[in-house]
């Protein structure tokens, strides 16, 4: 699933070429894929939109004329890409926004399961569609992640995963900041001393800074992620070799020497003894 360095990343070079020239047609759309009627998408024709926002893992593309915000979510499968007049468009078009230019805004999905999401808001709308998402993780700080810390006893891995209570990481980055900050992914947020709130805030803002340029440069998963799908491999730091945890859907990587203290985690497909 695309996270905060990816979406952002996209963002950025959307941010241009969406505000070139005005919507030209709005659509088609994947029924699946439309969540939104009312405003109808093709209110959107005729507006230019504003450029290119970010919420989380939320792209959002404002009209610079009108009280109109076009959502869009890309979750695990979706692909969004700008393509020039002229240029050759993707195949089995999920959603499609052609500019006045010539240029299309066009959302395809691998697979044959409809997950991402496009909408048409009104600002107010908008704003409550997404009021349940916590603050940006890029720049979060150790004080007020150290109030997110403290609400309730929770396994830092799946907490950060948690959109409401940071957004923008997914298990990817997730498993890449608590390499760098040297924690364990089952480690309690409530029993975390300051120093490594420092160390955990501090690598949410390098690994996260580090995967953005990497994307920017057009870096592909093998040459971004460090311990992400790297189980077997050494540890970029000490050379152990990295170590998961295996679910049903994904799993965790983990060096047992630079965070567990030398433990092996039990994999979760086969034991219930990490609750």
């Amino acid at each position: 699933m695309p996270e905060l360095p990816e979406i952002e990343a996209l963002r950025r070079s959307l941010e241009g070429p969406v505000a070139r020239t005005a919507v030209e047609r709005a659509g088609p759309t994947h029924v699946a894929t439309l969540k939104t009627f009312d405003p109808p998408l093709h209110a959107l024709e005729g507006l230019q939109l504003a450029g290119a926002r970010r919420r989380g893992k939320h792209l959002l593309f404002p009209a610079s004329s009108a009280d109109l915000v076009l959502h869009v979510h890309l979750l695990s499968a979706g692909r969004l890409v700008y393509v020039r007049a002229g240029g050759r468009l993707p195949g089995a078009p999920a959603f499609r926004l052609r500019f006045a230019d010539g240029g299309e805004l066009v959302l395809t999905e691998r697979g044959s399961r409809r997950r991402a999401r496009v909408g048409l808001y009104r600002t107010g709308e908008i704003e409550a569609e997404l009021e349940h998402l916590g603050p940006d993780a890029l720049g979060i700080g150790p004080e007020r992640l150290a109030e997110i810390l403290a609400v309730a006893p929770r396994r830092l891995h799946p907490l950060l995963r948690d959109q409401r209570a940071l957004a923008g990481i997914g298990r990817a980055w997730a498993s890449e900041i608590l390499h760098r900050a040297g924690l364990s992914p089952f480690a309690l947020s409530t029993s975390l001393e300051r120093r490594a709130v420092e160390r955990l805030a501090a690598a949410i803002d390098s690994e996260l800074g580090r995967g953005l340029e990497l994307r920017e440069r057009g870096l592909r998963d093998a040459k971004v992620y460090r311990v992400h799908g790297r189980a077997g491999e050494p540890c970029p730091t000490c050379a152990t070799t990295l170590a998961r945890v295996a679910f049903a859907e994904h799993t965790i990587a983990y060096c047992p020497a630079c965070q567990t203290g030398g433990r092996v985690l039990a994999d979760r497909r086969l034991s219930r003894l990490l609750r």
